[in-house]
């Protein structure tokens, strides 16, 4: 059996899975954090701590790479303190974004060391510069995403193993390095998320209450932000409610920022969008019900008419795929990496992401389709059971990855 020890800033993130899976095998697993979280069976759950902050002052295109370099020095100082113990690790797992896998191969210099390229920076046609109401800052911003890269390009040269969970987010990556890279998506727990005809969605405390078949249109992000499509979704919202009266709409999300630039003169982007089309409709059709509980998040989805995720190029969100699981009538912006599994017409629709009225269409169909959009959806629910199942599909996969970097079966 094998030591293997997992590292990511938010652990247990992407392998909130893997990790107990591996645990489970028999294998000695060990995860490193920075925050304490409820535990997973079977990891040993440490946290490491970044003893100060950035200089102040700091040249600007050097900022972000210290705060890189002192969580990378953070977990060295962690890591010796696992070798103290007699915790020497075979294999190390690591999502490199953070910095934290700046050190790995310094410390344990005979792990083999698997990275998770979640997304590498400043490639064309990708997230910077897409929306051209946030124009970006010429030869400036090209060298700030240049920086960005820099822990990520150190994973690429001292890295044993890559993996990227969609073929386009491993396409942005440097090509000498692809052929060092796998596609494995995280994994849709597809037998959780299940279609239920008589899951019932209910917020008492806004009094919310709707089942399946009502006409029910969802949105949904971690924050409710321009690189999710937030805008966009908002300026559809009143042609569909004027065209559709009984039409109702929910979004689920936070006022907080998790991708992009903040929002100017402290105000929130769910405030500023928000604010531009409210006096356009009925206000009192629109829910805005902030972070869910997973299994209301579930119930919402399950009940929804018409799903809507809308997404700038760039990492593709759970929650495209577990809507799909779910047997929602997904409407996504035609933009990579959802093309990899929306198809148009067959397992849900694709729209421009700037083209308000195509998303308004959309949506009016498929609430007028209630019902009548079995085929669209079961089609959904079987590309997610087929590509994305977590127990049959992406640990195997995981496993396969893991099992090849270190010459045996892991």
């Amino acid at each position: 059996m094998l030591n293997i020890l997992f590292i990511h800033q938010n652990f247990p993130g992407q392998f909130r899975h893997l990790a107990p899976t591996l645990a489970a095998a028999g294998h000695r697993v060990v995860a490193l954090g920075m925050h304490a979280r409820p535990g997973l069976k079977g990891v040993d759950h440490r946290t490491y701590a970044v003893q100060r902050r950035p200089v102040a002052g700091q040249h600007a295109l050097l900022r972000e790479s210290e705060a890189k370099v002192l969580r990378g020095e953070a977990c060295a100082v962690a890591m010796l303190a696992l070798a103290r113990e007699g915790f020497v690790p075979d294999l190390v797992v690591c999502n490199p974004a953070w910095g934290e896998a700046l050190y790995v191969k310094d410390v344990f210099p005979a792990a083999r060391l698997v990275c998770l390229m979640e997304f590498f920076y400043g490639t064309p046609d990708a997230d910077v510069g897409f929306d051209p109401e946030f124009p970006v800052g010429g030869v400036e911003s090209r060298l700030r995403q240049r920086m960005k890269n820099m822990a990520l390009t150190e994973a690429l040269l001292t890295m044993d193993q890559g993996v990227a969970p969609t073929a386009w987010q491993a396409s942005r990556l440097p090509n000498p390095f692809q052929p060092k890279v796998e596609v494995v998506f995280d994994g849709i727990d597809t037998q959780a998320l299940r279609p239920d005809p008589q899951a019932r969605f209910e917020l008492p405390a806004l009094g919310l209450a709707f089942a399946a078949g009502a006409p029910l249109i969802t949105f949904v992000n971690r924050n409710l932000e321009p690189y999710r499509g937030y805008h966009r979704f908002l300026r559809a919202l009143p042609t569909v409610l004027k065209q559709v009266p009984d039409a109702q709409v929910v979004l689920v999300g936070g006022d907080g920022v998790s991708y992009g630039a903040p929002a100017p003169q402290g105000q929130t982007w769910k405030q500023i969008y928000w604010g531009e089309v409210a006096a356009q409709l009925d206000a009192s059709r629109v829910h805005f019900v902030g972070q869910l509980p997973y299994a209301d998040y579930q119930k919402l989805l399950q009940v929804s008419a018409a799903h809507v995720y809308l997404t700038y190029p760039f990492v593709l969100s759970w929650s495209c795929l577990e809507a799909m699981s779910l047997g929602c009538h997904v409407i996504g912006s035609r933009t990579a990496p959802v093309q990899e599994y929306i198809e148009d017409g067959i397992n849900g629709h694709l729209v421009d992401f700037f083209d308000t009225e195509a998303l308004a269409e959309a949506m009016i169909r498929a609430l007028a389709q209630r019902g009548q959009d079995a085929a669209l959806r079961q089609a959904a629910r079987q590309t997610a059971v087929s590509r994305c199942d977590l127990r049959t599909v992406c640990l195997p996969q995981w496993r396969s990855v893991l099992s090849r970097t270190m010459g045996s079966p892991v």
